[in-house]
């Protein structure tokens, strides 16, 4: 019997602690779901109700286990009062209903009923988180501010932590923290168990506003288990005058300033000189070290804790940067560092984005694509440099934009750089170098957070920022971590979806610029009740809050100032993959060219391997579409289109030399939903006016796809935008391309981008392509410019310019042996079909002339046909030349010096035909 009445004991107590679903209920009752239970006029009923009637706790409301009952004085109805009731509904959803006995629809004596409710919840012991259902965008600030602290003290109850006490006599000390959640360690000093009496360093302390964190928290429960009452109620002491940094506060959404925190016993003077500095955060820098000398002048000495002291420290070196760089801005057009900057003369909007960016300390460029962010971002260093001495920049890139940032710092700077690469250790030694510019990517970032860390930044870069957009991201998260005085993001879209991605980008410049994330969807998300967003507001609150850090300017803005046409190359770096299947080619192409006499089969495996090679730079699916595909270009080409096509204004002509290549183009244009067209050499004549007219003059069609072949006598001024997928091997060729946008009639700056494929150590065939282009167009304008007022024109054989072109792109060539019996044996066979030719020029001179100028000149010629007149005065001077055979037919009589040079000829015809 007793181990019965024991059981039902304790039955009965766990009845008793078994929370009430009523008052949960209650407890968690959001002002927006007050608002939905009266209605359409709910917002206007309670803020009615609540002025219109006063209600006393203690005489008008009762609270029962399932009873919310408020009498409501109210002397316009019979009776004198009305009484409001909120019950539970029986049903599973368990709604509350509300009912007044004095009116048959929601009234505002319901309205004062829910605003006494919502306001008196800890008078009536009903205290409680707001219900997580609802959207943090329907709260109201306070019940914002519940939910965030009640998050936190959930956080600092489940997750594991150790802690270890400085003085372990005392609650009111500092504390070290780790998290075995993220294993990071912070510093927490608890001077108190009330709001905003203890410190953490942890980013969340910075910027949540609430005055606390979970770390905080944590420690602050076991101080309350291990000290008792008496230990607690006595009050931390203050020895010494010390300044810290004020981190805002949730009501006020006041930005971090600097507090001093005075002892308990200071003296009048000392009250005098702080003033209101103790009681109210201050911004001004000058003003702070005023006051810390007036008060060391006093003979007081004045603890400045770390994070005051670097905030003193940036605020005045930016003072003095920002009064530098806003002189730079009032004379723009025409100042000096125009063109004493950097090794090249900048544009006026490119000087005031670097003086800009330079002058916030910590900025976003967000410039439309093309308009120079690169080379803003260097002269950004270089400025940072002339202006505080800074010597070490961190530029984090997507791996694909490496070698162009160092390529253009070399062109531009001439700063040391270097990419980060190679195993750990050596990884680690090339952070802690004393190179000027360290180049990596994001996904390095990750792999050495520590290694990246442990160095101190001057100045960190991050390019394509909107990389980290993505706040729950675990690239978005540690590139956060990292620290420095002055910070950059370079992005032409740091909003591409939602106003959370620019939110997650403003934080890595400035966390507390925007507020705790709660607090900034609060102020500008609209949702409904499940909390998908249906808009945004406030937005010109937010315009005027970005406006110190964030610059944008259009191409339209600056149309004015940009040239005519501008060239940007763009380096991708070679897969693996790409890489061993190019090098695999290139060593063949390099053994054949060391040969001292090459085979009409070598010259063919040698165009092969050269052809493969290219292919390689572009896609290996060009190569074998039954495996894999690997593709760095396409990668970088992708992200380039998605930019490109975010700008209205922009109108693309795309080439690519192969017909393959541009349909992997058109599926990543597919991806991002892109309108386009295609021409190349297979679409029939009679339907290419219709293509290009769409093209030309439908606004939603944004890209035409072409070959060289389709794109031959074409005007696309509606163009803006030229993409080279690929390098052709004749620059001719090149400025074709190019020339179908930008010619005469074209009204807008013209941007032509050349995407080259990069390899370290060796270089790509596509690298050696970069050089050769710009030495053979001299050669093929002298060809070609039949009015020249040259008396000879110098015409190299196919083979010939090969072989000087391979000289270039392969600067080192591997030597194979030769075998000389295998060699005379080619030579005799050589001489036998040489002799054998001669003999045919004879019988076939005019065919055998003819194909082979047809052949050079579609290898060195511009793809236009020759003006008329210059045909005819060629064929007259060449008829001087000419007999006539007994048929009548033309014989071009050619005098030659001697038999070699007869030799010469034949050979050179028969390798053009060959």
């Amino acid at each position: 019997m007793a181990t019965e009445t024991k059981t039902a004991g304790k039955r009965k107590t766990k009845t008793e602690r078994r929370p009430n679903v009523f008052h949960q209920r209650l407890g968690t009752l959001t002002y927006h779901q007050a608002v939905n239970l009266l209605g359409d006029e709910g917002a206007r009923l309670i803020r009615s109700g609540g002025q219109a009637f006063e209600i006393q706790s203690d005489r008008d409301v009762y609270l029962g286990g399932d009873l919310f009952r408020v009498r409501i004085e109210d002397a316009e109805i019979e009776g004198g009062f009305a009484i409001a009731t909120i019950t539970l509904s029986s049903d599973r959803k368990k709604q509350l209903q509300l009912n007044c006995d004095q009116c048959e629809v929601p009234c505002e004596h319901l309205g004062a009923a829910l605003d006494f409710l919502l306001d008196a919840k800890s008078v009536l012991g009903l205290a409680m988180p707001p219900d997580e259902s609802v959207p943090l965008e329907n709260l109201t600030a306070k019940e914002l501010r519940e939910r965030a602290i009640a998050e936190r003290t959930k956080r600092a109850e489940e997750e594991r932590m150790r802690v270890r006490s400085m003085k372990t006599e005392t609650p009111w000390t500092d504390y070290v923290v780790t998290s075995e959640r993220s294993g990071r360690t912070y510093r927490v000093a608890v001077r108190g168990l009330g709001d905003r009496e203890s410190y953490c360093t942890c980013p969340d302390f910075r910027t949540n506003r609430l005055g606390t964190c979970k770390h905080i928290l944590h420690v602050q429960k076991k101080i309350k288990s291990r000290f008792s009452a008496a230990k607690l109620r006595q009050p931390y002491q203050r020895k010494k005058i010390s300044l810290a940094v004020h981190y805002g506060s949730f009501e006020g959404e006041t930005s971090s300033g600097l507090l001093f925190h005075l002892p308990a016993e200071v003296d009048e003077s000392i009250m005098e000189i702080v003033g209101n500095g103790a009681t109210k955060p201050m911004f001004a820098a000058d003003e702070v070290m005023n006051r810390l000398n007036a008060i060391e002048t006093a003979g007081h000495d004045v603890k400045i804790y770390p994070d005051a002291e670097a905030f003193l420290q940036r605020e005045l070196m930016q003072k003095h940067i920002r009064r530098e760089c806003d002189q730079i801005r009032s004379s723009i057009s025409d100042h000096p560092l125009r063109t004493k900057l950097l090794n090249a003369e900048l544009l006026p909007y490119q000087l005031d984005g670097i003086a800009f960016a330079a002058g916030a300390g910590r900025a976003i460029l967000a410039d439309d694509m093309g308009l120079g962010k690169t080379i803003q971002g260097i002269g950004v260093a270089e400025l940072l440099a002339k202006l505080s001495d800074i010597s070490r920049v961190l530029v984090v890139c997507p791996a694909s934009l490496k070698s162009q940032w160092r390529d253009e710092i070399a062109r531009f700077s001439g700063r040391s750089s270097q990419i980060v690469l190679g195993k750990g250790e050596e990884r680690i030694e090339q952070y802690e170098s004393d190179t000027f510019f360290t180049i990596c990517n994001y996904e390095q970032v990750l792999r050495d957070l520590t290694a990246v860390e442990n160095v101190s930044w001057d100045l960190i870069i991050l390019d394509e920022g909107q990389r980290i957009k993505n706040w729950e991201s675990k690239t978005s998260n540690v590139i956060r971590q990292l620290e420095s005085p002055f910070r950059l993001v370079l992005s032409g879209t740091p909003l591409e979806n939602r106003l959370g991605e620019l939110f997650t980008v403003t934080r890595f410049i400035d966390d507390d610029l925007l507020g705790p994330a709660y607090q900034f969807f609060h102020q500008h998300h609209v949702v409904d009740d499940r909390g998908k967003t249906l808009g945004y507001r406030q937005l010109d609150v937010l315009r005027e809050k970005m406006r110190p850090v964030l610059l944008r300017r259009t191409r339209a803005e600056v149309a004015k100032q940009l040239p005519d046409r501008t060239d940007e190359i763009i380096r991708c770096e070679a897969t693996a993959e790409q890489k061993e299947v190019h090098d695999a080619n290139m060593k063949v192409v390099a053994q054949i060219a060391a040969k001292k006499f090459m085979t009409e089969m070598d010259r063919l495996r040698m165009q092969k391997c050269l052809l493969m090679a290219r292919m390689a730079c572009d896609s290996t699916y060009l190569l074998d579409q039954e495996a894999d595909e690997y593709s760095s270009k396409l990668e970088r080409l992708g992200e380039l289109l998605e930019g490109l096509i975010a700008d209205p204004t922009r109108k693309i002509v795309l080439f690519s030399e192969w017909r393959r290549m541009l349909t992997r183009v058109e599926n990543r244009l597919d991806q991002i939903g892109c309108d386009y067209v295609r021409l190349d050499g297979q679409v029939p004549q009679k339907k290419r006016a219709a293509i290009v007219s769409r093209f030309q003059n439908d606004p939603e069609c944004r890209v035409i796809n072409m070959t060289n072949a389709g794109s031959t006598g074409l005007n696309l001024q509606a163009a803006n935008t030229v993409i080279n997928v690929d390098l052709p091997w004749n620059p001719a060729v090149l400025e074709q391309r190019i020339a179908r946008a930008y010619r005469m009639g074209q009204e807008n700056p013209v941007h032509v981008y050349k995407l080259v494929t990069t390899s370290e150590p060796t270089p790509t065939i596509e690298e050696g392509l970069l050089t050769t282009l710009a030495s053979k167009q001299d050669l093929a304008d002298a060809s070609l410019n039949f009015d020249s007022d040259a008396s000879e024109v110098s015409m190299q054989s196919g083979m010939e310019d090969l072989k000087r072109r391979l000289e270039v792109i392969l600067p080192q060539p591997i030597a194979a042996p030769v075998d000389e019996s295998q060699q005379r044996r080619v030579e005799a066979e050589a001489e036998k079909l040489s002799a054998e030719r001669t003999q045919k020029v004879s019988a076939a001179s005019g065919q055998l002339v003819t194909a082979a100028l047809s052949l050079a000149g579609e290898l060195m010629g511009n793809g236009s046909a020759p003006a008329s007149e210059t045909v005819d005065k060629l064929t007259e001077r060449l008829t001087q030349c000419v007999d006539r055979d007994e048929s009548g037919r033309p014989q071009l009589r050619i005098s030659l010096e001697n038999d070699e040079s007869l030799r010469s000829l034949a050979t050179t015809l028969a390798k053009l035909l060959g």
